[in-house]
């Protein structure tokens, strides 16, 4: 293998073995006796894909993937489609909760408004007194 990242390496092993498996899946679905040392060779091959790969287990073991990414990858969709998906979901749930702060927003500055036409004498008390949000009095 190169000097590249330990993740680098994995893919490409990875790439390998996959591709070894399809080649064998082929051989498999139209076999024919001649075929067999072909395939020998190939599932011989797979062991030593699946055992590089294990050799890269270490190099790679402090990696988080979320349990999500294997849920696309199950449902056949391609998983480099997750961060973006996760990314119009956040700005998605970020314009609901401006909506919400704006409508608190504008509830806050009603309900003052009405207070101060019904408890004149309390909410001067109030506006006298109070720490508004950014600590300040």
């Amino acid at each position: 293998m190169s000097n590249s990242l330990p993740l680098e390496q994995l893919e490409q092993q990875l790439e390998r073995a996959i591709e070894n498996v399809r080649q064998v899946r082929i051989v498999v679905s139209d076999f024919q006796p001649q075929g067999q040392p072909g395939l020998n060779q190939k599932l011989q091959q797979i062991v030593r894909d699946l055992g590089e790969i294990d050799k890269l287990r270490p190099s790679v073991a402090d990696i988080q993937v979320p349990l999500d990414v294997f849920d696309y990858i199950d449902s056949g969709r391609n998983p480099q489609l997750y961060t973006k998906d996760c990314m119009e979901k956040a700005h998605s749930k970020n314009g609901e909760v401006k909506g919400k702060i704006d409508a608190y927003r504008m509830f806050k500055a009603r309900l003052l408004v009405e207070l101060s036409a019904v408890f004149p004498n309390e909410m001067k008390f109030y506006r006298a007194n109070r720490v508004d949000e950014r600590g300040n009095q």
